[in-house]
């Protein structure tokens, strides 16, 4: 594990969110694999909470975004109950940060122009799988990768309608850093639009 410099009042940015793109450059100079995978836990209106490992596809100032089948268990959750945390865990480094907030489709324009950033095969995989849904075997998943190659071979493979982008707008954000003997460094910044940036900063105990 790199030594790392102590997670101090001092060493803290006022904006939460360039701390978290500091420690996602932190954990990418690791080398480690997928260093923007992130944990997202919803729950839906009936209160059932459900957690999966998705992957950040941007941070700017509105929020943290990804990009998912809207029909999914998750889709459908969040628009019941437009809430949902963020997990970061880096082993490699000792950190994580939790981000919770509210939960907001992108726009069509948006989801439209990451949708044809992606490879021609998860294209064709975003429209042969309906997420979460039971079928038969992997044959029939494999039919339809198939009928939507034969589909869209004549040009581009347009974003189907029940895909797309999401950005969840944080409202607290919690950074961790291991300590010796359990005395981890703790901070949350929570939104407060009287505090100067607009974030409150304390410091938990581990």
């Amino acid at each position: 594990m790199p030594d790392l410099p102590p997670l101090t009042e001092g060493s803290l940015s006022p904006d939460p969110l360039a701390m978290l793109l500091a420690w996602l450059a932190d954990a990418e100079a690791t080398g480690m694999r997928d260093p923007w995978a992130m944990t997202i836990a919803t729950a839906g209106s009936d209160g059932r909470p459900s957690a999966r490992t998705v992957l950040l596809r941007g941070v700017d100032a509105d929020g943290l975004r990804f990009y998912t089948n809207r029909g999914s268990l998750k889709g459908r959750q969040l628009a019941g109950n437009p809430r949902a945390q963020l997990l970061f865990h880096w082993r490699e480094l000792g950190r994580q940060v939790c981000v919770h907030g509210s939960v907001e489709e992108t726009s069509d324009a948006d989801s439209d122009a990451y949708f044809a950033s992606r490879d021609r095969g998860s294209q064709l995989g975003a429209w042969a799988s309906r997420q979460g849904v039971v079928i038969a075997d992997r044959e029939e998943l494999l039919r339809r990768v198939s009928e939507a190659s034969e589909r869209f071979s004549g040009g581009d493979v347009p974003r189907p309608p029940y895909w797309g982008g999401y950005v969840v707008r944080p409202e607290a954000i919690e950074l961790w850093q291991l300590g010796e003997h359990r005395l981890h460094d703790r901070f949350v910044y929570v939104r407060d639009g009287s505090a100067p940036g607009g974030w409150r900063t304390e410091r938990l105990s581990p």
